[in-house]
């Protein structure tokens, strides 16, 4: 069976594994002519203080600049590598990271395929507050490709 993707949503959140997945999509996009959505999520529990009380607008409102910032490197970096910039658009929600990308971003947008990188939090990490990266392909309402390695197919061995 062949699948043509035409409309790939790329999740990042500044990660080395997210970063690997952005450019695999790129590659994946121009094979098949298609666009990709360049989506950060900013996590609405990261707003709530340490004594409960919320941030204040500034810090929030920074987030989100830091945020588009970094969506407009990438998208330079795409067009340098030879995307056309019509075909790569940069988002910035705020929620729950992970229904955002399974569920509300997908829906709204149509898109037929999630690539997103592996995780790179640890075991214990993981056990507490779970894998975005495994929840999205548990509950996605696309096709979903978790990126493990870079645009040469070679495994990232990460420092810790």
């Amino acid at each position: 069976m062949e699948q043509d993707y035409e409309k790939i949503l790329v999740p990042v959140d500044g990660s080395k594994e997210a970063e690997m997945a952005f450019r695999k999509a790129v590659k994946v996009a121009q094979m098949n002519n298609g666009h990709i959505d360049v989506l950060t999520v900013l996590d609405t529990k990261q707003f709530i203080g340490l004594h409960g009380g919320m941030l204040n607008g500034d810090v929030i409102y920074q987030l989100s600049e830091d945020a588009q910032k970094y969506l407009n490197e990438l998208k330079d970096e795409a067009v340098k590598n030879g995307m056309s910039a019509d075909n790569v658009a940069i988002h910035v929600r705020f929620g729950e990271p992970k229904t955002v990308i399974a569920q509300e971003f997908v829906e709204e947008y149509k898109n037929d395929l999630i690539m997103i990188g592996s995780t790179g939090m640890n075991a214990v990490t993981r056990l507490l507050v779970g894998s975005v990266s495994e929840y999205v392909t548990g509950n996605a309402r696309t096709d979903v490709i978790i990126v493990r390695t870079d645009v040469n197919n070679k495994t990232i061995t990460s420092k810790k």
